[in-house]
């Protein structure tokens, strides 16, 4: 293989790489997003439950008992 050869082959693999980087890059960009507006339903969802006034029976056996 020539100089000129190995070169075009790195240049595709950077090329590549630079690819699945931008591709991973918005991946955990949107996850980042889906964990913020998760912990604000739990937070909402706790904040609505405490309102309730309802206490969770923490004596009473699961259901499948």
């Amino acid at each position: 293989m020539s100089v000129e050869e190995q070169v075009t082959e790195l240049e595709s693999r950077v090329a590549f790489q630079e690819d699945a980087i931008d591709k991973l890059s918005e991946v955990v960009a949107r996850q980042e997003r889906d964990i913020e507006r998760l912990t604000r339903m739990v937070q909402i969802l706790n904040s609505e439950i405490k309102e309730t006034g309802i206490e969770p029976d923490d004596q009473a056996p699961p259901p499948h008992y």
